[in-house]
């Protein structure tokens, strides 16, 4: 049986993250930490407090913990912390999720309903797949990349740390897009994206 697991993150995506594990038959979560301190907390969850209490709670015999951070950057950062503390960071798929047998997922990845993974791709860890987005086959993607809802990978293509590949996005099959690379809204990818770079558009384009 899964164990209760520590949220760390109460916004927006904390509360999809909560959603995702309840309609996955996980526990209850056994808390959520967030540095916010206007922060409600997530709905039924306990708030316990920042996040600097996750080695107290570690200590305390907590042993599994998620990053639910929409900010690739402090979500890659803070699991990594929490994986030196002792903790580990399980993969959560909602069970509309299709992830094919022979894909990869790593530590702290999250795919939310309708997410659909293709044979033989690796999602690196910290990674969220969001809603209804698809990642075909071959694909690799980095650490704490961000899929968003309804974007589709072609086959093969490939997808740096930290980059975020925005809502309703197409990428063309072979296609490589660089690490913090940002893919605007509706964006058409159609050749390779460099490091860092902003592009949006059909086609997409350099922005600025």
């Amino acid at each position: 049986m899964k164990a209760p697991l520590l949220l760390v993150g109460a916004g927006g995506h904390g509360r999809a993250v909560l959603e995702t594990l309840r309609d996955a038959g996980w526990p209850e979560p056994a808390g959520v930490l967030d540095d916010n301190p206007a922060s409600m907390g997530l709905p039924g969850i306990r708030l316990l407090g920042k996040l600097a209490m996750a080695e107290a709670l570690r200590g305390q015999g907590l042993a599994l913990a998620h990053v639910a951070l929409g900010d690739n950057a402090r979500r890659r950062a803070l699991g990594e912390w929490l994986l030196s503390l002792g903790y580990a960071l399980p993969e959560i798929r909602h069970p509309s999720a299709i992830i094919a047998g022979t894909a990869q997922l790593s530590a702290g990845v999250v795919a939310m309903p309708r997410v659909v993974v293709g044979a033989a791709a690796r999602v690196g860890s910290h990674t969220i797949l969001n809603t209804g987005c698809i990642v075909e086959h071959d694909c690799a993607l980095g650490h704490a990349v961000h899929i968003a809802p309804a974007a589709t990978l072609g086959g093969g293509v490939r997808v740096g740390d930290g980059a975020l590949i925005g809502l309703g996005v197409s990428v063309k099959p072979g296609v490589s897009i660089g690490a913090e690379a940002i893919v605007g809204v509706g964006a058409a990818v159609v050749a390779d994206v460099a490091p860092g770079l902003r592009v949006a558009g059909v086609p997409a384009m350099p922005l600025g």
